[in-house]
């Protein structure tokens, strides 16, 4: 691997720093999505029967239950329980924009990986092309060995670029559509909140009071 490195030039080794840095980010990702995620259904439940009950510190103790970005919605809402359901709405909406944010972090880098990544690819081929022409310009004797064995070592970035951005530009993809489901999921969410706000007449659990 190393003496391939070392045949590709540079270039090789900057798809490999892009390669490092593309499988940091997707393991990175992977973990907070699986820390950010609950089961949006038993915790609508559970905190709906709370809510019914008027039970202010089993609600809390549900919203407080895990650290995920729906648990932090359910929060948000609890503690401002008190305000009308206009800018309760306003509120989830705004905390909904913060968590998408958060699991949309560095996902950009991603995609730039994977565009970037066959393009260095492709310039280290047409760099070690025109070295090798140049070479043999130079040397004054072509033969087909040398040709073949020129072409050979220069497709290596091209071969690199590609095998960086296919994986790359795959795992970017599973990621936005799991940002995508999120993002509906957080929705609903903010709608479950606004009817049992709406039920329980808005400012029953007094605010901050846990």
């Amino acid at each position: 691997m190393l003496d391939y490195m070392n045949q590709g030039g540079s270039i090789m080794w900057i798809i490999g720093a892009l390669s490092l840095i593309a499988a940091a980010i997707a393991v990175e990702r992977i973990i907070f999505f699986h820390k950010a995620s609950t089961d949006p259904e038993k915790l609508e439940a559970a905190f709906g029967k709370a809510v019914s009950a008027g039970d202010v510190k089993e609600a809390w103790r549900v919203a407080e239950s895990s650290d995920s970005s729906m648990n932090r919605l359910f929060k948000v809402a609890l503690t401002h329980w008190n305000i009308c359901t206009e800018d309760m709405k306003l509120l989830t909406e705004q905390q909904i924009r913060r968590e998408i944010y958060r699991w949309e972090k560095h996902v950009y880098i991603l995609e730039m990986i994977g565009k970037i990544a066959p393009l260095l690819g492709l310039l280290g081929t047409v760099l070690g092309m025109v070295e090798m022409f140049q070479s043999l310009h130079i040397g004054g004797q072509i033969s087909a060995a040398t040709v073949t064995g020129g072409i050979w070592k220069a497709l290596f970035t091209t071969v690199a670029g590609l095998t960086v951005a296919i994986p790359t530009i795959f795992v970017c993809g599973l990621l936005n559509s799991r940002i995508d489901s999120e993002d509906e999921t957080l929705r609903r969410g903010a709608d479950f909140l606004l009817r049992e706000h709406i039920a329980a007449g808005g400012g029953k659990y007094g605010g901050t009071q846990k």
